[in-house]
């Protein structure tokens, strides 16, 4: 993960899935279990970049192959607001501004219906066949994370997707407020660090 290659994404990501599993195993026939994660690991890798040309795969991905029509995936978009983020790894968290969508993109799409908030399922029969097809179009669509760099947003934050193959739903905000940590202290002598940073289990 330290040196962010596609080969620890996914070492990472089957992590996460053997937890899931794990934990719907635990507790027993007929378990449930709802996880909350970032829209790069719960929508299906299949849909996007990281899986078409980066050799990606992710927790949604396995879910779905594991699962199938017994798993839900909903993804989040915003067009502005404010973000809690950092600007590079093992950085304080600052509360940013997120630069308004690109035009090209999902998010800006939505943003255009003038709809500060609504929820659309984009399963096959539960959505306007018009508005499914107009959603399968490949477009980007950006990802924020622990990391936000708003000046190379298109280059950092941007991926193309094909929505409805990738989530089962969408929830959009048009505007956002930062969540609140709480704790946003990183180490910064070496004296705070275990000294097995970073490679350490």
């Amino acid at each position: 993960m330290y040196y962010s290659s596609a080969e620890s994404w996914n070492l990472r990501d089957t992590h996460m899935f053997d937890t899931l599993k794990r934990v719907l195993e635990h507790n027993g026939k007929g378990a449930k279990a709802v996880v909350w994660a970032h829209n790069s690991h719960l929508g299906d890798a299949r849909a996007t970049s990281m899986g078409w040309h980066r050799g990606g795969l992710n927790l949604g991905q396995l879910a779905r192959e594991a699962f199938g029509d017994e798993v839900v995936s909903l993804g989040c978009g915003t067009h502005t607001g404010t973000v809690a983020a950092a600007d590079e790894w093992n950085g304080e968290m600052q509360i940013m501004n997120v630069v308004p969508s690109l035009a090209d993109s999902y998010e800006n799409l939505a943003h255009q219906t003038g709809i500060k908030s609504f929820f659309v399922d984009l399963r096959k029969g539960h959505c306007k066949e018009e508005l499914r097809e107009e959603l399968m179009k490949k477009r980007l669509e950006r990802f924020i994370g622990v990391i936000y760099r708003p000046d190379t947003e298109r280059q950092s934050h941007y991926s193309h997707a094909i929505l409805p193959e990738q989530f089962d739903g969408y929830i959009w905000f048009d505007e956002t407020t930062a969540v609140k940590a709480l704790e946003v202290h990183q180490p910064k002598t070496p004296l705070e660090f275990d000294e097995t940073y970073p490679f350490g289990m």
